[in-house]
């Protein structure tokens, strides 16, 4: 085999190829392609184009392959390229979307392939012939917004808006510069391991609004019985507050001691397991947080104290 130069693929020529002694070879996006056939003097075939959007149409991508030699540039023909959509992708996508996660496929796919792909994954959004300069105009674009943006790839070209994403994971099937522009490294090279990432962030979260929600609850109905019992001597219209109807302010307050001593430990569980979490809207995640958490932490001291105090009445404690 005769020794050549290789061409290297970039985003910005989006073709590649080979320069031979007595020839050159290219291959690449179709318009790529063409104007590097005419600007060496060739003309480029009628049916390309129909060749391309016939491809482009059914969801692959055309790869043109073209050769210059004997000082004329001609097209050799069209490469016919299919990316397989994973088996359950539109499942996955569907629960971003439960999620409030609007999902988005970048790709150097013309937009018609990327419209096709785009509707066989079932993605909200496309951006078709990005160059990583779009990439990263897209993702600030997002932010400027108020957006979180979190992102996923693999190649070279992905780096710079990896780095840019509020989340960048990178595939570990991925080159070294996209793994080391993410913020983490996806040992399954999965793109949509992004729902379990967004899970487990949503996880911690709630979880911890959870306890706040219970603690500042708990703590208004502790009061109630706290309050009453330390200032009812000094001002006796506070008595009006015993609405738990707490034996003495001395049971009161050591049972309200007692009770919290207890729900702490009873919490210990449920910080280290985490609330689980259930795809939904921020406003359907707030309404159960409050109603359960919320309300919890306010009907439970009532009960507890209540009980702990009628306990503490019949050892004999006044």
């Amino acid at each position: 085999m005769p020794a050549g130069e290789l061409v290297p693929f970039t985003a910005q020529t989006r073709m590649s190829g080979v320069d031979l002694a007595d020839r050159s070879v290219r291959k690449g996006a179709a318009d790529s392609v063409q104007r590097w056939v005419s600007g060496s003097g060739g003309v480029v075939p009628a049916e390309l184009d129909t060749l391309v959007q016939g491809v482009s149409s059914k969801g692959g991508t055309p790869l043109v392959v073209a050769e210059h030699s004997g000082g004329s540039a001609r097209v050799l023909g069209v490469i016919y390229l299919k990316d397989v959509v994973k088996p359950g992708m539109a499942e996955r996508f569907d629960q971003l979307r439960a999620m409030g996660i609007r999902t988005v496929m970048i790709t150097g796919d013309n937009p018609v392939t990327a419209s096709v792909i785009a509707g066989e994954a079932g993605v909200d959004d496309f951006l078709a012939e990005a160059t990583p300069e779009d990439k990263m105009a897209l993702i600030r674009k997002e932010q400027e917004g108020g957006r979180l943006v979190a992102m996923t790839g693999d190649g070279t070209n992905d780096a710079p808006a990896l780095a840019q994403a509020d989340v960048g994971v990178a595939m570990n099937t991925g080159t070294q510069a996209a793994k080391e522009a993410g913020n983490m490294v996806d040992l399954d090279s999965d793109p949509t391991k992004l729902i379990e990432i967004v899970e487990i962030g949503k996880q911690l979260l709630i979880t911890r609004g959870s306890l706040t929600t219970f603690s500042i609850a708990n703590d208004v109905a502790k009061y109630f019985a706290i309050i009453p019992a330390m200032f009812g001597g000094v001002l006796p219209a506070l008595d009006r507050l015993n609405i738990m109807g707490l034996a003495s302010p001395r049971s009161a307050i050591l049972s309200a001691v007692i009770f919290n001593a207890l729900i702490i430990v009873a919490l210990i569980p449920l910080a280290l397991r985490g609330v689980k979490f259930r795809p939904s809207s921020a406003g359907a995640l707030l309404r159960r947080n409050l109603l359960i958490y919320g309300g919890g932490g306010l009907i439970t001291p009532f009960l507890g104290i209540k009980l702990i105090d009628l306990l503490i009445s019949a050892m004999g404690v006044k």
